[in-house]
């Protein structure tokens, strides 16, 4: 061997040593390169095994016409084609979709062997009212979960794949159907496979739902640690009151640690709860909900709403990408929950780890109130009378009858104003000229007599939280929905006398609700008699203001739940003949001056704030009167 020859081996040598170290594969790539050879000889096979004559085997004629029987040829080479896709899943990527049904007496749960998920649920006690275009109500039965949008899927992370995740949505489940339970398993090889399993029973809109993780540990990539749970739910328009429904619809979830929380109702939001055990996510429309109840279990969550246009089919898109863990253990399992059906606050409550937040009921003192007192309330009377309209008016008598206490306070202050009007006209004669004097003459007298002009107003100011709270109550509450009183046919939404050919704008709709009139009327009846005998004299704009305010109101309760503004206009005529008998039967107007004149006669001591007021209004009046000589003089 020559010197050339020799030169020539070492320098092969060395290059061949050099892509040894820097163009080998590494041995990850080596392990899922081998990984992709198993899964490609383990389709062959399931195909050999498939196509090769059995004398005992007896052919499925059913499976046949499903295309569920062996592969063709033509399959085979399908199958290999997506084994770089899918990995060891990519036989569960033909098949032929089929719908599988369980059912209780509350619902039909339908299934789709083309991911395993629910595709449909239909609630038997519910229905969705359509209008059409002349305002003719028909019925139809009430479906959640049915847009051909939507998704739940889990994001397997197959090694060796392009994307690092072959998605259940695009597998074919086998399903195996036992009473009320469905098993729906998508195979990987012998003892490995995903699989889903859903069960109901009577007397619940539960579905205990398990999915699992058979054998997977070869299979998913050895750095994955979660395997995800993406949910895209599109929300249908079910209730009449789009406005209504679009407000109090959104994606809601339950930290372990934290209160629960929510995406805006209002406007497209995301939530980022990464890093935090999760017990629930919830989408729920303002009386329905889907719920996906974990127990700690999800390792956190991105959660997402979108608001859709008003012309959409579909009222908003929500989605959640939910994380659970994965330990690669030869049989992993999670053990969920399911809840498909109505924001019944008792079975909501029943279901612990307070999802009945997701019942717009209002935050902090509001929604206590509407929770633990006014919602029984109302139950208690529903159950006595057993009509939603007389149960509405018996509240509003008994509301009126806690707060009349202070009520009588506001109308006794107002029977002492109105005695205070001689007084004060005579104040007005004396100082005609004079504003400012009037005022501060007008404040001395009201301090002599004991009258504070304020105090019919105070009463008022404690009412709101109740006010408020029942001003959340009836658009929340799905007792009151397609729940009829007199006119109207559904007191969760707006009733109405008569439908217009063209829209009002700001709020007010096509449509006239009589509620809302009878309550508008009632209001001005109310504010005549309450303020007939008050002194508008420096302020006269106000006596008309108060009479314009129902009416601008008028376009703001037209729309408003049918159940609120019946209790409006109930609370309207308590309050008038609450005001009648009051001021004419119950205070006497003598003893009411006798008062006053006691009053008078005794000694005043004013506070610091009184001094300084008036100290005010005289250094202002000083300053009015010497720039009143500077002009006299010039």
């Amino acid at each position: 061997m020559d010197k050339n020859q020799v030169i020539g081996i070492v320098l092969i040598f060395a290059l061949l040593m050099v892509w040894q170290q820097f163009f080998a594969p590494s041995p990850e790539e080596l392990e899922a390169e081998q990984r992709r050879q198993d899964s490609i000889a383990n389709v062959e096979q399931q195909l050999e095994a498939q196509s090769a004559p059995d004398a005992g085997q007896v052919y499925d004629s059913t499976a046949v016409a499903n295309n569920t029987a062996a592969p063709t040829v033509s399959d085979s080479v399908l199958l290999l084609q997506r084994s770089g896709a899918y990995g060891a899943f990519a036989p569960a990527t033909i098949g032929t979709a089929e719908t599988k049904v369980l059912e209780n007496d509350l619902m039909t749960v339908h299934v789709s062997t083309k991911g395993g998920a629910i595709e449909r649920v239909v609630l038997k006690e519910h229905f969705k009212v359509l209008l059409d275009s002349a305002g003719n109500e028909t019925k139809v039965p009430l479906e959640l979960l049915e847009d051909k949008k939507n998704k739940f899927e889990y994001l397997l992370p197959v090694a060796g794949v392009p994307n690092g995740t072959v998605r259940t949505s695009e597998l074919f489940f086998t399903p195996s159907l036992d009473d009320n339970t469905l098993r729906m398993r998508a195979n990987a090889g012998p003892g490995q496979y995903v699989e889903q399993i859903y069960s109901v029973a009577d007397g619940d809109y539960i579905v205990d739902y398990q999915v699992k993780f058979e054998g997977l540990q070869q299979v998913f990539a050895n750095n994955a640690e979660q395997v995800q749970l993406s949910w895209v739910n599109y929300l249908d328009k079910i209730e009449l009151n789009e406005g209504y429904e679009r407000n109090y619809t959104s994606i809601y979830y339950k930290p372990t640690d934290d209160d629960s929380d929510r995406c805006s109702c209002t406007s497209s939001d995301q939530v980022e709860a990464k890093g935090q055990k999760i017990k629930w996510v919830s989408a729920a429309n303002q009386f329905f909900n889907t719920s996906i109840i974990a127990e700690d279990r999800f390792d956190g969550a991105v959660l997402t709403t979108e608001v859709l246009d008003e012309d959409a089919p579909d009222l908003k898109k929500v989605a959640a990408d939910i994380q659970i863990p994965y330990g690669h253990s030869p049989s992993e399992s999670v053990a969920m929950q399911l809840y498909v059906g109505p924001n019944n606050f008792d079975r909501l409550q029943a279901l612990g780890n307070d999802l009945t937040d997701i019942i717009p009921y209002g935050r902090s003192i509001f929604g206590a109130i509407n929770r633990w007192v006014i919602r029984p309330l109302f139950n208690f009377f529903d159950n006595i009378t057993g009509n939603k309209g007389i149960a509405i008016l018996l509240l509003t008598l008994l509301v009126k009858l806690l707060v009349f206490p202070l009520t009588y306070k506001m109308l006794h202050s107002q029977q002492k104003m109105a005695a205070m009007k001689p007084y004060l006209e005579k104040v007005k004669a004396k100082h005609k000229d004079d504003q400012q004097a009037q005022q501060m003459e007008t404040m001395k007298m009201y301090r002599e007599y004991g009258v504070n002009p304020l105090g019919g107003c105070f009463p008022m100011l404690l009412q709101l939280p109740i006010w408020f709270a029942l001003y959340r109550f009836f658009p929340a509450a799905i007792t009151f929905r397609h729940e009829g009183f007199l006119w109207a046919n559904d007191l969760s939404s707006y009733d109405v006398l008569v439908r217009l050919p063209f829209e009002i704008p700001l709020g007010f709709g096509s449509h006239i609700s009589l509620f809302a009139v009878l309550w508008a009327i009632t209001t001005l009846i109310y504010t005549y008699y309450n303020t007939k005998h008050m002194d508008f004299g420096a302020n006269p704009m106000m006596k008309y203001f108060q009479y314009i305010m129902p009416i601008m109101f008028l376009g703001f309760f037209n729309s408003f739940a049918a159940g609120l503004t019946c209790y409006l206009f109930f609370s309207n005529l308590i309050n008038i003949t609450q005001t009648l008998v009051t001021k004419n039967f119950i205070i006497d107007n003598d003893k009411i001056v006798k008062e006053l004149e006691a009053n008078k006669a005794k000694p005043k001591k004013k506070s610091g704030f009184q001094e300084r007021l008036e100290a005010a209004m005289k250094e202002q009046q000083r300053k009015q009167d010497d720039l009143a000589k500077k002009r006299g003089k010039k």
